[in-house]
């Protein structure tokens, strides 16, 4: 496998319209094998950081049951506009598909499917908050529905939050971190992936060193 350290704003899918995707440049990371890798999850085209590419079919069908399975574990960092008021805790709440015409768009529904995440503020300040975020599942958007609905979107967030359509605050949310047990006889795979430019200005309001 590999997991490279996606930049904010380029999708990894070729979308309808064509344009810029991570996807047309996965042919550079083949290292002498005859196929290139292929996605084994996905991130929002604004959101940076991990991301993992199975090298071949059996990589990636591991994988697939990894992921699917819940043991891949997974950390965001993210800033949020104002935060919750504990500490830490646990975010329950089931989505939904908010309609045909949005395609991905999500929402809360209490007849949607299951959707847990936990939270830790890490730092708080200016009016806004540091947090870790744990999806526990893996739903579209969940992280970003899950926090906006809860009262703190994610500074940037132009679909569920207060972001501009274009321009600056872009989405502050960061896959910070994924640990991958890949055998069963040898520690899981650690990657953490560094702070991109246009969190830090923000995550140091918030208390954040620079590491």
């Amino acid at each position: 496998m590999l997991v490279i350290d996606k930049p904010a704003g380029l999708p990894v899918h070729r979308g309808p319209k064509g344009g810029p995707n991570l996807e047309n440049s996965f042919r550079f990371l083949q290292y002498g094998l005859p196929r290139a890798p292929v996605l084994a999850h996905r991130l929002d085209r604004d959101t940076s950081g991990c991301l993992v590419l199975g090298r071949h079919r059996k990589a990636t069908a591991s994988l697939g049951l990894l992921f699917k399975h819940s043991r891949i574990s997974k950390t965001y960092w993210a800033v949020v506009e104002g935060g919750p008021e504990a500490d830490e805790g646990v975010i329950d709440m089931p989505l939904g598909r908010l309609n045909a015409e949005r395609g991905w768009w999500m929402k809360p529904d209490p007849e949607g499917l299951p959707s847990v995440s936990n939270f830790k503020v890490l730092g708080r300040g200016g009016g806004m908050s540091w947090l870790a975020l744990e999806p526990v599942t893996g739903r579209t958007h969940q992280l970003r529905v899950h926090t906006s609905a809860s009262g703190y979107p994610i500074v940037g967030d132009n679909i569920y939050g207060n972001g501009p359509r274009f321009g600056e605050p872009t989405l502050h949310l960061h896959a910070r971190k994924i640990v991958i047990p890949i055998s069963k006889n040898k520690e899981p795979v650690r990657v953490t992936a560094p702070v991109p430019p246009h969190l830090q200005e923000r995550m140091r309001a918030c208390g954040w060193n620079g590491e």
